[in-house]
C-alpha cells in the first residue's frame, strides 16, 4: 500500500488541518501528564470536525460525485438526530457459519492453505503485539518473554473463533492497547472495563460512528511514539541482530502488517547465522519458523501449484 502525505502527496485540506490539531492537543497534554489526555484530545478533535463539516460543508474524499482529496477519509462527521443515537444491534449474522463450507467451494487444498496463512497472520501479529504491550507495561521478565503467554495465546484463539462464529471480524489483541498502558493500564481490570465499554457502544454506534478518523489517528501517532520507545534496547553494532531489526520495524508499516515484519526478521537472522558459519546457533524450532514463513511468503505460487 502506497505511504504519501494526503491523497495529493500533499497536506492539504480542513480534515488534515483538523489531524494536525488534534495531534498538537495529544502531544500538548501527554506531555505535561493530564490524564486521560488521548481521551480528550480525540472528543475535542471530534467536536472541532463537526463545527468544521457544518460551516464549511467539506463532504467525504469519495462519493458518488467523484473524488475530493480534501475530503474526509472515511466518515463525515456530523451528530445523527434524536432518534438515532442509539439502535438495536442486528444479530443477524451469529451463527451463520459452516465449518465444510469452505472446503466444499474452495477446495481441501486452498482451504487448508488459507487456514494455515491466517493462523499463522493471527499467531504472530497476537505475538508482537503482546511482547510490545508488555514491554511497555514493564511486564516481560529478563528473557523478554510476557508473563502467561501461553494463556494469552490461548484466549487470542479462541476469540477469534468465536468472532467468525458470531459473523463479525476476527477478535484478536490490538497495538493500539499501547494507549490504554501509557494512561497506566497494567492488569486485566483495564481490559474488564474495556470490554465492557465496547458492549454498550453495540447500542451507541450512530454516536460513536461519529467520530471522523481524522481526530482518532493522532492517537495511533501516540502509539507509534510509545513503540519506538523500545527500538533503544537493540544493539545496532551488532549485525546479526540490527539487521532483522531493522526489516521488522521498516516492513511492518510499510506493508500494513506485524506478521510480514516478523517474518523477514525470522528469515533474515536464520540467514545470516547460516552465512557467518553459526548454524549450531539455530534452534530446531526456529528452522520450523522460518521454513513456515517461506510457505507464507510463497503462499500464492503454493496455491495456484497445488490447484
Amino acid at each position: 500500500m502506497p505511504v504519501q502525505l494526503g491523497q495529493t502527496g500533499q497536506l492539504a485540506g480542513w480534515p488534515v488541518i483538523v489531524f494536525a490539531i488534534g495531534l498538537v492537543l495529544l502531544v500538548t497534554l501527554w506531555v505535561r501528564k493530564v490524564k486521560g489526555a488521548i481521551l480528550i484530545a480525540i472528543l475535542s478533535t471530534t467536536v472541532l470536525a463537526i463545527i468544521a463539516e457544518k460551516v464549511l460543508d467539506i463532504g467525504p474524499s469519495v462519493s458518488a460525485a467523484g473524488v475530493n482529496p480534501k475530503g474526509w477519509s472515511l466518515t463525515v462527521p456530523a451528530l445523527p438526530g434524536f432518534d438515532d443515537l442509539f439502535r438495536k444491534p442486528d444479530f443477524g449474522t451469529l451463527g451463520e457459519f459452516n465449518l465444510i463450507g469452505g472446503f466444499q467451494e474452495a477446495g481441501v487444498v486452498t482451504a487448508i492453505l488459507l487456514v494455515f496463512t491466517l493462523m499463522l497472520a493471527d499467531f504472530f501479529d497476537t505475538m508482537g503485539t503482546m511482547t510490545a504491550i508488555g514491554f511497555e507495561a514493564g511486564l516481560l521478565d529478563e528473557d523478554g518473554v510476557p508473563p502467561y503467554t501461553e494463556r494469552i495465546l490461548v484466549v487470542d484463539s479462541i476469540a477469534a473463533a468465536v468472532g467468525g462464529a458470531a459473523g463479525v471480524s476476527s477478535n484478536t489483541s490490538y497495538i493500539e492497547s499501547a494507549s490504554g498502558v501509557g494512561e497506566g493500564a497494567r492488569t486485566g481490570l483495564a481490559s474488564v472495563v474495556t470490554g465492557v465499554c465496547f458492549l454498550l457502544t453495540i447500542f451507541a454506534a450512530p454516536l460513536v460512528a461519529v467520530i471522523p478518523s481524522e481526530a482518532a489517528v493522532p492517537a495511533l501517532v501516540l502509539v507509534g511514539f510509545l513503540m519506538m520507545q523500545q527500538v533503544g534496547e537493540i544493539d545496532w553494532k551488532d549485525l546479526e541482530i540490527a539487521i532483522p531489526a531493522f526489516l521488522t520495524i521498516v516492513l511492518m508499516p510499510f506493508t500494513y502488517s506485524i506478521t510480514v515484519g516478523i517474518g523477514a526478521g525470522f528469515l533474515a537472522y536464520v540467514l545470516i547465522k547460516v552465512v557467518v558459519g553459526k548454524v549450531s546457533e539455530i534452534h530446531t524450532l526456529l528452522w520450523i519458523i522460518a521454513g513456515l514463513f517461506v510457505v507464507y511468503f510463497a503462499i500464492s505460487p503454493i496455491t495456484s501449484w497445488l490447484t
